[in-house]
């Protein structure tokens, strides 16, 4: 007989609300993802997930609306991407799929890294209206991570969309973390199993 959950659930670690209550509105970008690269860098420390943190931020104001980590190994789910679990979050916490709605202030999405294809797939349909990442997705692929099939050009597929993009904030900051990870033996997961470095 045919079964399945009923529900899915998923818990961010203690940790993640701790941390995102001592953040400060700020208006500086590198700033925005100093933050960012802190989260993903508590999320290794503290085992719970890949190398990676995304926030939906107010562009203008500089109030964070959600913090996500990447949560794939500890959830047991390939889709807990940190800009996923970020977008979901922010959607839950404002009340509707689309961040970019009515009534809603301008968002942006701060990336520890620039989005897989999964996160490129998603951003469109998520709202927000700006992507602000810090290590690029050939730093990812270095140390293993298969990114998928995202289009060379992803940058600009979103910007005509009229989703602005702006890279490489704090891009050695953030590529640190990813090469730190690697060097601690953190595990480098895909479906493919083909764990080396490209």
């Amino acid at each position: 007989m045919f079964s399945q959950p009923a529900r899915l659930d998923i818990e961010l670690p203690a940790w993640v609300a701790d941390y995102a209550r001592r953040y400060v509105p700020v208006s500086a970008l590198a700033q925005r993802m100093a933050f960012v690269i802190a989260a993903a860098r508590l999320n290794v420390e503290h085992g719970g997930g890949g190398p990676f943190a995304a926030a939906v931020i107010e562009s203008v104001s500089g109030q964070l609306v959600s913090l996500g980590v990447n949560l794939v190994t500890g959830g047991s789910l390939s889709m807990l991407h940190a800009e996923m679990v970020a977008i979901a979050l922010a959607q839950r916490k404002l009340g509707g799929y689309d961040l970019g709605g009515p009534g809603m202030p301008a968002l942006e999405l701060v990336t520890s890294t620039e989005p897989c294809a999964m996160c490129f797939g998603a951003i469109p349909w998520s709202g927000v209206r700006r992507v602000v990442a810090g290590a690029r997705d050939a730093d990812a692929r270095a140390i293993g991570f298969d990114e998928g099939p995202k289009p060379a050009d992803w940058a600009a597929a979103l910007e005509t969309r009229d989703i602005a993009v702006v890279t490489d904030i704090e891009r050695d900051a953030a590529r640190a973390v990813l090469q730190d990870y690697r060097a601690a033996g953190g595990p480098i997961y895909n479906a493919r199993r083909d764990t080396s470095p490209r």
